[in-house]
């Protein structure tokens, strides 16, 4: 299983971080420092580290130095509240892989992760998935059924992609606003509901064709199993001729 490391000191944006990497299916330990984030890599080496630069004793550029000057070369996405060029120039001259800055979406934040993930090991999940009439592509948040391909927005698609990648499980509305919107965004539980109901009627749900479930007081799931899909070509689909 993928190991990530997040080095984060502001509580609800480590929490925010955990909860979707985890739900990703990725192992994932948090620490609040510099000093206890190396120690942490030590003792259980990380395949992704996620660094906050601004840290209380010791800052994400250190860390990075630190790493960098011991010959690892763990990839490292930063984040950071800091915009201006010298510091994104600083990071990425130290070895830095990629970074994010303050305030970021969860969407783009992801979709960084399984970049970098991408670029440095293999997935462990598969890229591809099938359920009952549909094919999805989660790199390039492609979904489509019977070969057609569905228009879907890039929230209503890392929506779909939770649903899919835990198919049987139930998820919260809470669970769902947490891993489908930005960490500084303040949409009701209504919100939820209102992009669920535009993804059934995309995905074309009909009378006694229901895929996603409303599992009452609770939330919902995706009822239909899901398993990879076989591929002929690396990227997409064969496309279809009628």
């Amino acid at each position: 299983m993928i190991h990530i490391l997040v080095v984060e000191d502001e509580p609800s944006l480590c929490q925010l971080l955990v909860n979707n990497l985890g739900f990703e299916g990725y192992s994932v330990e948090a620490v609040d420092d510099g000093v206890p984030a190396l120690a942490a890599h030590g003792a259980h080496r990380a395949d992704l580290i996620v660094l906050d630069l601004m840290l209380p004793q010791l800052d994400g550029f250190e860390v990075l130095r630190t790493l960098r000057d011991r010959k690892d070369e763990v990839p490292v996405l930063l984040l950071t509240a800091r915009g201006e060029e010298t510091d994104r120039v600083k990071g990425l001259s130290l070895g830095a892989d990629d970074y994010l800055v303050k305030p970021f979406s969860v969407l783009e934040l992801m979709a960084r992760v399984k970049a970098i993930l991408r670029r440095t090991r293999p997935v462990d999940r598969p890229p591809r998935l099938r359920s009952g009439p549909f094919q999805f592509n989660l790199p390039r948040l492609e979904a489509r059924r019977d070969g057609r391909p569905l228009e879907l927005t890039p929230r209503e698609f890392r929506l779909l992609e939770i649903l899919i990648t835990h198919a049987g499980r139930t998820h919260s509305r809470k669970e769902l606003l947490q891993l489908a919107w930005e960490p500084d965004a303040r949409p009701s539980a209504r919100t939820v509901d209102v992009h669920i109901a535009n993804l059934r009627r995309k995905l074309g749900e009909e009378l006694g064709a229901a895929w996603i479930t409303t599992v009452g007081g609770e939330g919902y799931r995706w009822i239909t199993p899901v398993e990879p899909e076989p591929s002929t070509q690396a990227g997409g689909w064969a496309e279809r001729v009628d």
